[in-house]
């Protein structure tokens, strides 16, 4: 079987890694690679996949650009998965539509794009995870000041890419139309203790209460997700210990 991973970055590597470790001939569609999903004619780009694993990513933060992204690539995803007869496997992530964190515009977009994805691909699995190991890294170089990194307050159950992209992995091998399948570390933990494990050299971090009710809620356990949610993985500290790992990314 071939499979076309839509997305490039450490998520899309990680993901042909898992497919190829299981016999399956992948390969990164992107921007990078030449394919831009909102432009180009995945059908024809994609000619010959049997599976087609969305796993793009947005840097947009607001609601109406994320919304606009996920929904246009999901759009054309859906579009040449019924064209070429191919399952379609979304990566999203845990809690997305829950209404607490809803005013959060980049989880407002992964929220419709479940929506849409349910819609128009009939040959759907959807694999949320919670946010990446690699989150802690990826926050301190995005909110560094000089010396001064604000930490947002959140709780998370964070889990590892790699654990991620076997779930995929598995997905796309199971013909199990319609499926959602939850995965998380074993670990509830707050970013700041994240951060605090795994540093920038030389930075300072200042905990930053964000002051919106999704950011109370992010505080309070909005990202947390529920008691059925498949542990994978190893715990934040193992992960760390086995390093280096490739990249800084995260969901």
């Amino acid at each position: 079987m071939r499979a076309a991973v839509i997305g490039g970055g450490d998520s899309g590597r990680a993901i042909v890694r898992a497919l190829t470790d299981r016999g399956v001939q992948a390969r990164c569609y992107s921007r990078t690679t030449g394919f831009d999903v909102l432009r180009d004619d995945a059908s024809q780009v994609l000619d010959g996949a049997g599976v087609i694993i969305e796993a793009t990513g947005c840097p947009a933060m607001t609601k109406r650009l994320a919304t606009a992204f996920f929904t246009r690539s999901t759009r054309a995803l859906a579009r040449a998965a019924g064209a070429l007869g191919a399952r379609h496997v979304l990566l999203s992530i845990v809690n997305c539509d829950n209404k607490d964190v809803g005013g959060y515009g980049y989880y407002a977009g992964k929220a419709a794009q479940e929506h849409l994805a349910r819609v128009h691909s009939p040959r759907l699995t959807i694999v949320r995870s919670t946010q990446w190991f690699e989150f802690a890294r990826q926050t301190q170089e995005r909110l560094r000041l000089g010396p001064v990194c604000p930490v947002p307050s959140m709780s998370l159950q964070p889990v590892a890419l790699e654990a991620v992209a076997t779930a995929i992995a598995e997905a796309a091998l199971t013909a199990e139309d319609g499926a959602v399948r939850e995965v998380a570390g074993p670990e509830v933990m707050t970013l700041r203790e994240m951060v605090r494990q795994d540093p920038i050299p030389g930075c300072r971090h200042v905990s930053l209460p964000i002051p919106t009710s999704w950011g109370r809620a992010m505080r309070r356990g909005g990202l947390l997700p529920g008691p059925g949610v498949e542990i994978v993985g190893p715990t934040f500290d193992q992960w760390l210990s086995s390093g280096p790992h490739e990249g800084r990314g995260g969901n």
